[in-house]
């Protein structure tokens, strides 16, 4: 009489779990070197791709097409011309971008001009009348003599004037403390300061 031979049960053990999940990783279809280095490429490409962007500077409106990245301050300079506005340390330390974004200061190199779609702009090139009367910060700048080189000075003056703005010109010493921010390498702040008073009192925002 014939035996049936029956299988016995495979045990499953944790090495032979682990053998099968290796073996299996191993034969999976990877992404080669080529692959993955244009997938990267493309990903890079999309992101860099113009962005037409409206802004208003001036009391003018712009359409710009622009890099998603490109800051404030390369927009202004770069692609609209306003070169009033200075590049000095391009990490937001010195204060010689400084504008103002629907009046209140801004860094222009550590802001994105996407950013400001809907948003007015101010440089110092458009501080003056339409009859081309200065601003009283610029006229007090020039009454006082506060500037030397001049690399500082358009940063300077819209810092001033945010901050006569802001209400933080009520002394000589918060004129100081909130002016801070924009580093004159001359060391005009004594006639900075002066000018700032000057203007405030003429225009009545102290």
């Amino acid at each position: 009489m014939s035996e049936t031979l029956v299988p016995k049960p495979i045990s499953l053990s944790r090495r032979r779990f682990m053998t099968g999940t290796v073996s299996a990783a191993a034969v999976a279809p990877l992404l080669s070197p080529e692959a993955k280095a244009e997938e990267v490429a493309a990903s890079r490409s999309k992101l860099r791709e113009p962005v037409v962007t409206s802004l208003r500077i001036n009391r003018q409106a712009y359409e710009l097409s622009l890099d998603t990245r490109t800051s404030l301050l390369d927009a202004l300079r770069d692609h609209v011309g306003l070169t009033g506005t200075k590049k000095g340390c391009d990490h937001g330390q010195c204060g010689a971008c400084t504008v103002l974004v629907d009046g209140k200061r801004v860094l222009s190199c550590l802001s994105f001009a996407v950013m400001m779609q809907g948003k007015d702009v101010t440089t110092v090139e458009g501080l003056a009348s339409r009859d081309g009367a200065l601003h009283p910060m610029q006229q007090a700048f020039i009454d006082h003599d506060a500037f030397q080189c001049g690399y500082c000075t358009p940063g300077q003056i819209l810092s001033a004037i945010g901050c006569v703005n802001e209400g933080h010109a009520g002394s000589e010493a918060d004129i100081r403390e909130y002016m801070s921010g924009n580093i004159c390498r001359c060391a005009a702040y004594p006639n900075i300061v002066a000018a700032i008073v000057q203007a405030r009192d003429e225009t009545g925002r102290a």
